[in-house]
């Protein structure tokens, strides 16, 4: 009963009208993105998130109002955008609100130079497909399948046989990465540790001046 896709600008557009060309749905732009904010999952502190996604998008309400819509985004990290974008679609007359994430669930974070999220601030770790949705509001949710990524980025002209899937699967490709090593990761990554660094550097900052 999906009656459009709309993708979360900008880096889902190419998934999403894949996506609407193979269901036979109408691909529409149904939001428009400030320039001036960036990224929200890498901003510190779920406040600061929150209030940027509202800055980030407008929803034009003709795209929304009265109909059944999949959203379709390039994957859900902490779980604040998808939240407040669902939120934003329901508000501008959304009928039902779906939504497809390119990517596989984020269960794990990142070791090898992204600055993800701690796992528990992960919205997927462990938590079901059923129970992400019911967080961020969505009447459905699907998510990618790791064996279908895989296979869809793993041929052309050099074939890939292995890949790290390491925040999808806990995998770590290295071998070298235990409990020990995420849990210190943990306490480096999450929002408090960060807040205490960025009010450590106010505090220097304002002693050198």
């Amino acid at each position: 009963d999906i009656d459009v896709v709309i993708p979360i600008p900008d880096t889902s557009r190419t998934a999403a009208l894949e996506l609407a060309n193979r269901l036979g749905v109408k691909f529409r732009e149904g939001f428009v993105k400030n320039r001036y904010i960036g990224r929200t999952f890498i901003m510190p502190g779920q406040a600061a998130r929150k209030k940027s996604v509202r800055q980030k998008l407008n929803a034009i309400d003709l795209e929304f109002r009265g109909k059944n819509v999949m959203l379709v985004d390039d994957s859900i990290v902490r779980g604040t955008t998808c939240k407040q974008i669902i939120q934003m679609a329901r508000e501008a007359g959304a009928k039902n609100v779906y939504f497809c994430s390119a990517a596989p669930a984020v269960r794990y974070p990142n070791v090898y130079g992204i600055d993800m999220p701690s796992a528990h601030e992960l919205i997927a770790h462990n938590r079901s497909t059923e129970e992400v949705a019911e967080l961020i509001g969505a009447d459905w949710l699907i998510y990618q399948d790791l064996p279908d990524l895989i296979d869809a980025v793993g041929g052309g002209k050099v074939k890939i046989d292995n890949f790290d899937c390491a925040v999808f699967d806990g995998k770590y490709v290295t071998g070298d990465i235990d409990d020990a090593y995420l849990h210190k990761i943990e306490q480096a990554r999450n929002d408090v540790s960060k807040h205490k660094s960025v009010a450590g550097s106010a505090i220097i900052d304002l002693y050198n001046n």
